[in-house]
C-alpha cells in the first residue's frame, strides 16, 4: 500500500487512506446495483435502533453536557490545551465567529421555520392543541433544545477531547488519539485505524445526508423562483455544482477558498437575519427574544429528559414516532458531524484552558441559536396565526406556512419569505446563503478527512483533498437517488444507522478525558506544564 500511495503522490497513511476509499466505492457500487435492498437495510437497522436504542441516545447527550460542566468547573478547569506558556491564537470575538461559521449555519437555513411550525402545527406534547399560544411556546422551546447547548455538546466533547490530546500531547491528528490513555501505542495498531477509518466513514456520510439535504433546499427555492420541477433531477444537478464550488474552494486552500467562503456566508446569513427582525413584527419579536430565554430555561429540564416512553409506536412498519423522526435523528446526525467540527474547534481553541473552552464552546453559539429561532420561528409562527383570534383574522392565509411545510420541508423558508418585502430577491438571496453554507461544509469537511488520513494539521496534496471532496458529492448523489420520493425519510434512516458507532466511540471519550485528567500532578496542574505520553 505505501508504494502505491507513492506512486500515486499520496501523503497519507496507507491503510486508513485506501481502506477508507474502498468501504466509500464498495457502498457506491452497492447503491448502483442494488438500491432497494440498501433502502430496506437501512430501514430495518433504524427500525431496531428507534425501538431500543431511542432512550440511550437521549440520555447519552444529557451525560455528555453533564461531564463537561464537570469537567470546567473542577479543579481541572485551568488546565491549558496546549504548553504551558502557551496563549490563545485568536481573539474572544474573532473564535465565537468562527464557532459558529464551524457548525451550525447549515443547520440553521434549514431548519430555522421547519421545525418551529412543524411542531406549532402538529404538537408533539400531549393534550396540546395545535396553532395555539402553548403550542406556539413549546415549539419555540423544543426547537432551541434540539439545535442549542444539546448539539454544542455534541461537538464539544470531541473537541475537547482532540484539542486535550492532539494540542497537549503532540499525538497524530485523529480520532484514535483521543484513546491513548485506553490503547496506548496500540493507537498506531489495528484498533487505532479501525477507529480512524470509522470516523472517516462517519463524517463522510453525515456531510452527504447534508449535502443531500442542502440540495433538496435549494432545489425547493428555486422551484418557488422559478416553478422548476424540484425533484431527483434537479437536486442530483444542484449537488454536482456545490460539489465543484466545493473543490474549487478546496484547491484554494484553507486560507483563501474555506475562509473567504465562510465569511462571506456568516455575513449573508446575519443579513438576513436583521432584516427579517426590521421587516417583520420588531416590537413582538424583541418581546419574543426575552421570552425565548425564559421558556428554554424552564422547559429544558423536562424536554432533555423526555423520551415519549407512552406513545403508541411501531418502527417495524414505519411509525417511528415523535423523538424517532425527530430528537434521535438529531443526535445520530450531529454526532456524525463531531470528528469533523471537533477538530476544527480544537484547532482554533489552541491555548485556551479547559475552562474558557467549555463555557466558550457551549454558550456562544447557543446564544446566537436562541436569537436565530426567536426572530425566523416567532415571526414564522405569527404569519401562521398564533390562537384563534389571529387565525381569524388572517382569513385564507392562515396556516400557510403549516402547508407549505407538510407539503415539503426544505421549502418552509422560502414559503417563510413570501410574506416579506422583495420577495423574489430576498429568496433568491437565501439560495445563494444555503448553497454557500453547504459547500463551505463540503470543503472543510474534506480538509478535516484528509487531516485524518495524514494526521497531520497541515494539509495533504491538493489531489487527496479533492477526492474527499469529489467522494462526498458520489455519496450524497447516490443518497438522493436512492431516497426517491421518500426524501428526507430515507436519510434519516441512512444516518440514524451511521450514527449509533460514532455515537459509542464519542461516549468512549469521556473515560479517556477522565484518566487523562488524573495523570496531571500537583505541578503539572499548578503551572500548566505540558505533560508526556509517559504520564498516561
Amino acid at each position: 500500500m505505501r508504494e502505491l500511495a507513492s506512486r500515486l503522490g499520496l501523503r497519507t497513511d496507507p491503510t486508513i487512506f485506501f481502506v477508507s476509499a474502498l468501504c466509500t466505492a464498495l457502498f457506491v457500487l452497492a447503491l448502483v446495483l442494488a438500491p432497494e435492498p440498501i433502502g430496506d437495510a437501512f430501514a430495518a437497522g433504524r427500525a431496531w435502533i428507534v425501538s431500543h436504542l431511542g432512550w440511550f441516545f437521549i440520555l447519552g447527550v444529557n451525560v455528555w453536557l453533564g461531564f463537561l460542566i464537570w469537567a470546567a468547573m473542577s479543579r481541572h478547569g485551568h488546565i491549558r490545551l496546549g504548553p504551558r506558556d502557551s496563549r490563545p491564537d485568536y481573539t474572544n470575538l474573532s473564535w465565537f465567529t468562527m464557532l459558529f461559521a464551524g457548525g451550525i449555519g447549515t443547520v440553521l437555513m434549514f431548519w430555522g421555520v421547519a421545525e418551529p411550525i412543524s411542531h406549532f402545527s402538529d404538537p408533539p406534547l400531549p393534550g396540546v392543541e395545535p396553532f395555539t399560544e402553548q403550542a406556539a411556546q413549546d415549539a419555540i422551546s423544543i426547537a432551541t433544545y434540539h439545535l442549542a447547548l444539546h448539539t454544542w455538546t455534541i461537538f464539544a466533547l470531541p473537541g475537547l477531547a482532540f484539542a486535550y490530546f492532539i494540542n497537549r500531547y503532540d499525538l497524530p491528528v485523529r480520532v484514535s488519539s483521543v484513546f491513548y490513555p485506553l490503547l496506548k501505542e496500540r493507537i498506531y495498531g489495528p484498533w487505532g485505524k479501525a477507529i480512524d477509518i470509522a470516523s472517516i466513514l462517519g463524517t463522510l456520510f453525515g456531510v452527504a445526508v447534508s449535502l443531500g439535504l442542502g440540495s433538496s433546499q435549494i432545489a425547493a427555492g428555486l422551484s418557488a423562483l422559478f416553478g422548476w420541477n424540484d425533484g431527483v433531477p434537479l437536486q442530483v444537478g444542484i449537488l454536482t455544482a456545490l460539489t465543484v464550488v466545493a473543490v474549487v474552494s478546496i484547491v484554494a486552500g484553507l486560507d483563501k477558498g474555506v475562509k473567504l467562503l465562510s465569511n462571506l456566508n456568516i455575513g449573508m446569513a446575519v443579513a438576513l437575519m436583521v432584516f427579517v427582525l426590521v421587516t417583520g413584527s420588531t416590537l413582538f419579536l424583541l418581546r419574543g427574544m426575552v421570552e425565548t430565554f425564559g421558556l428554554y430555561l424552564s422547559n429544558l429540564p423536562r424536554l432533555a429528559f423526555w423520551n415519549d416512553m407512552l406513545a403508541d409506536t411501531n418502527p417495524s412498519n414505519g411509525d417511528w414516532g415523535w423523538q424517532g423522526s425527530w430528537t434521535v435523528f438529531y443526535w445520530a446526525w450531529t454526532v456524525t458531524w463531531s470528528p469533523f467540527i471537533g477538530l476544527f474547534v480544537a484547532r482554533i481553541s489552541r491555548g485556551r484552558t479547559i475552562r474558557e473552552f467549555v463555557f466558550g464552546v457551549l454558550l456562544a453559539p447557543s446564544l446566537f441559536t436562541l436569537i436565530w429561532f426567536s426572530i425566523f420561528g416567532w415571526q414564522a409562527m405569527e404569519i401562521d396565526g398564533i390562537g384563534t383570534a389571529a387565525r381569524a383574522a388572517l382569513g385564507a392565509q392562515a396556516g400557510s406556512l403549516s402547508a407549505a411545510v407538510a407539503d415539503s420541508v426544505p421549502l418552509a423558508m422560502f414559503a417563510f419569505f413570501e410574506s416579506f418585502p422583495f420577495a423574489d430577491i430576498v429568496q433568491g438571496i437565501a439560495v445563494l446563503v444555503v448553497a454557500i453554507f453547504f459547500a463551505t461544509s463540503s470543503d472543510s469537511a474534506s480538509l478535516v478527512v484528509d487531516m485524518l488520513c495524514t494526521g497531520s494539521p497541515e494539509p495533504g496534496p491538493t489531489r487527496q483533498r479533492v477526492f474527499w471532496g469529489v467522494s462526498e458529492g458520489l455519496v450524497a448523489a447516490m443518497l438522493l437517488i436512492l431516497a426517491g420520493d421518500l426524501g428526507l425519510t430515507a436519510l434519516q434512516q441512512v444516518i440514524t444507522v451511521v450514527g449509533l458507532p460514532i455515537f459509542l466511540l464519542v461516549f468512549a471519550m469521556i473515560p479517556s478525558l477522565i484518566k487523562g485528567f488524573r495523570t496531571e500532578d500537583i505541578d503539572h496542574v499548578s503551572i500548566g506544564k505540558r505533560p508526556g505520553l509517559g504520564d498516561l
